[in-house]
């Protein structure tokens, strides 16, 4: 009996000290940022809105858009997909930002009062680790061309 309630007590709490708490995206901020010298393009989502922004200087007027409850429910899976704490770390499977061949692209996530940022990689050529929640991010800009 003491056994028994060993091993049940041991996988008890070894399963509450697990992280069990999904990453909430409804309390974060992704900003996408893809630069070169003639280009640029910021994304913000926040709050189930995004706003697209290719004036550098920040002079334009940005309108915020609504996003729809599909494509959210998707950032929802994909945000929970990321690894925050290893976002440093990727790599970029290409190196076409050295040589004016892709713009500059970084993506920054402000999450519990912590911001993790990636190391820059290619615009269009994310690291695999976070490419279908970046290409997601991307859509919003080809979907919201009036900016």
């Amino acid at each position: 009996m003491k056994l028994f309630l060993t091993l049940f007590l041991t996988l008890f709490l070894g399963k509450s000290c697990e992280n069990t708490e999904n990453q909430d995206i409804n309390t974060a901020m992704i900003e996408y940022v893809a630069n070169t010298r003639g280009f640029y393009q910021k994304i913000t989502i926040q709050k189930q809105t995004v706003t697209v922004s290719r004036d550098r200087n920040q002079k334009e007027k940005i309108k915020a858009v609504a996003i729809t409850d599909t494509d959210w429910k998707m950032l929802i899976t994909l945000f929970q997909e990321v690894d925050l704490e290893e976002l440093k770390d990727l790599k970029s499977p290409t190196e076409k930002r050295f040589f004016d061949g892709a713009a500059i692209a970084n993506l920054k996530i402000i999450y519990q009062g912590k911001t993790y940022e990636s190391a820059s990689f290619d615009h269009g050529f994310p690291p695999l680790e976070i490419k279908r929640i970046v290409t997601k991010i991307n859509t919003f800009a080809k979907q919201n061309n009036e900016y």
